[in-house]
């Protein structure tokens, strides 16, 4: 018993060295590009905001609120209830592959996923990790069995098993037993393997929408 708790605290701490180390590297290295989005997000909505937050649930049902480039027209949220009959994907969770609220340069960040950039701040705050089940929205939630929300045992992360692999090839109940494999056995060495695995997406992914 006190070599398992041993290991997990060792875990604990080398996962948040990572994790504060590996987002400080990464804003520093994709600062230019971090500003080049910025600039074109603004050039193309100049009475809109260059960042997003959205209110997403964390560890232990914990809210926070979770930062994005905007990659959608300034109204969207506002729309969505209108096309959530277009759902692409089951349960708790919204895809369309042509959502119409993606602006222009919306559709290239998100096809690279460089609109998740700014999620980096998030594990600097400590809200996310670098790696981690993705943070669900209070709406989803709500949907959410007991079996469901074994998602929220640990901190959410930037990227994870689904990301690095399938992405939105697979249904909500696939990336929640995804999330659990990753929950059951994660590993200072586990994380490493997916953030490597996970700087191939950002350069595109078929998967991404």
């Amino acid at each position: 018993m006190t070599n398992d708790l041993e290991k997990k605290v060792l875990y604990n701490i080398s996962k948040r060295t990572l994790d504060i180390s590996g987002a400080l590297v990464g804003l520093i290295i994709l600062s230019i590009i971090l500003l080049v989005v910025a600039l074109l997000i603004k050039v193309e909505d100049p009475k809109g905001p260059i960042f997003f937050s959205q209110r997403r649930f964390g560890k232990d049902g914990k809210e926070f609120k979770m930062y994005k480039f905007r990659s959608m027209v300034t109204d969207a949220e506002a729309k969505l209830e209108e096309l959530l009959k277009y759902n692409e994907v089951e349960g708790a969770m919204f895809k369309m592959k042509d959502d119409p609220r993606v602006t222009k340069i919306g559709r290239f960040i998100r096809k690279t996923s460089i609109d998740e950039l700014p999620q980096l701040f998030n594990v600097l705050k400590g809200d996310m990790s670098l790696v981690g089940p993705r943070p669900p929205l209070p709406r989803e939630v709500k949907e959410y069995t007991s079996y469901h929300m074994q998602r929220l045992l640990v901190t959410p992360g930037c990227t994870g098993v689904w990301q690095a692999s399938a992405r939105s090839s697979v249904g909500f109940e696939e990336m929640v037993e995804m999330d659990l494999y990753y929950i059951r056995n994660r590993s200072f060495w586990f994380d490493i393997k997916i953030i490597f695995k996970t700087v191939g997406v950002l350069f595109g992914s078929k998967n991404a929408f």
